[in-house]
């Protein structure tokens, strides 16, 4: 699995998805006819660390993370917390190696917010990634109405 045949994957199924690149990531945001300036987070695909965003070890060759943002109670389900808010540059004080391939993990900075990753999903994650993924993109029409 790329990164790439997972950025088709998600603008070939759901409707209303774009792809936006900025601040390093590439990101699938529902958007349907650009009726906002973004719109809405699906999910992203980072190849590097950041300042505020170094938990994974990114800058490893042909490392890059998907990342995507749920509903609190599926996170809780999954992971049974959601963690603290970390400090800038820090990262969530669950027990995680964030650096572990092809696992899906909490994510190591924005987990708070019920946000998971996983670094080179493999064909098999990335089939347990599609219902998350599905969880996501339904998540963000909700909210893409609310901004509207």
């Amino acid at each position: 699995m790329n990164a790439q045949k997972i950025i088709e994957y998600c603008l070939d199924t759901f409707d209303g998805t774009i792809l936006v690149n900025s601040w390093g990531e590439t990101g699938v945001f529902y958007n349907p006819n650009n009726v906002l300036k973004r719109g809405v987070y699906v999910l992203t695909i980072k190849e590097k660390d950041g300042d505020n965003d170094k938990g994974s070890n990114l800058n490893r060759d042909g490392i890059y993370r998907v990342n995507i943002g749920l509903r609190k109670p599926t996170f809780k389900q999954l992971f049974g917390t959601l963690p603290a808010r970390p400090t800038a540059g820090g990262i969530v004080e669950m027990d995680y190696d964030f650096t572990a391939t092809d696992v899906i993990l909490p994510h190591p900075v924005y987990a708070w917010m019920g946000w998971v990753s996983v670094l080179n999903p493999s064909a098999e994650t990335f089939e347990k990634l599609k219902p998350l993924i599905q969880e996501a993109y339904e998540l963000s029409t909700e909210k893409f109405k609310k901004r509207k």
